[in-house]
């Protein structure tokens, strides 16, 4: 008879590290749900829509950046 207990351990490895992962996953979202909550600065004229449409695109730096291969832009 043939025992399964390398395979076995792998598979459980490999749930461990999913479960890890997705809770990483949710800590990262909830951080980033929080640092996107955070008040930004308004003086109440209307200016911050104006900087942001003159951003030119580009992505402002108190937003969260999850690409993997990131530019130094």
């Amino acid at each position: 008879m043939r025992k399964g207990g390398k395979a076995a351990k792998w598979a459980a490895r490999g749930e461990r590290l999913s479960a890890a992962l997705r809770e990483n996953l949710k800590r990262r979202k909830a951080q980033a749900r929080g640092r996107a909550a955070t008040p930004t600065l308004d003086d109440g004229d209307g200016n911050r829509a104006a900087d942001e449409a003159g951003s030119g695109g580009r992505q402002q730096p108190n937003t969260p950046d999850f690409r993997r291969n990131r530019s130094n832009e």
